[in-house]
């Protein structure tokens, strides 16, 4: 699938950043000690994040994506006020505290489902059958959280 092409086709003004190179992308699955997801891995080679007409943050850059996952897991007052991250792999965000993920079991992303986690009751819900639906529903108002 080309990315940009059907980011485009539902969000004619989105933009976009440089591909992530394929050494970012190692990296940062040495980092997270996990294989990123397919689709994930094929729009960040694409580009390296992407924003919508509103400059709203639809995928996160990989360094964001390793960032905000890394301090979730690793973050001692996270881990008395949430249930543990492990099981997320988080790629954007809602733009109110709640963040997209991905699924995470034993250790590895092995579904291409899409869960909202939130910020104020730490719930977790699904929410899109993969990549491809969380961007279509969230960018035409579909998905609402």
């Amino acid at each position: 699938m080309n990315w940009k092409e059907h980011i485009q086709a539902i969000c004619a003004r989105a933009s976009f950043s440089e591909p992530a190179e394929e050494q970012a992308l190692f990296a940062a699955e040495t980092q997270l000690g996990m294989r990123l997801p397919q689709s994930l891995r094929e729009l960040l080679g694409e580009s390296n994040g992407v924003r919508d007409e509103h400059d709203f943050t639809l995928i996160w850059p990989i360094e964001r994506i390793v960032a905000d996952n890394r301090s979730f897991r690793e973050s001692e007052s996270f881990r008395t006020l949430y249930m543990p991250f492990e099981g997320l792999l988080f790629f954007a965000d809602a733009g109110n505290g709640d963040q997209f993920a991905f699924a995470v079991v034993g250790g590895q992303v092995r579904r291409s489902d899409i869960f909202v986690w939130n910020h104020e009751d730490d719930s977790r819900m699904w929410l899109a059958k993969d990549l491809r639906e969380y961007l279509e529903g969230w960018v035409s108002g579909r998905i609402k959280i």
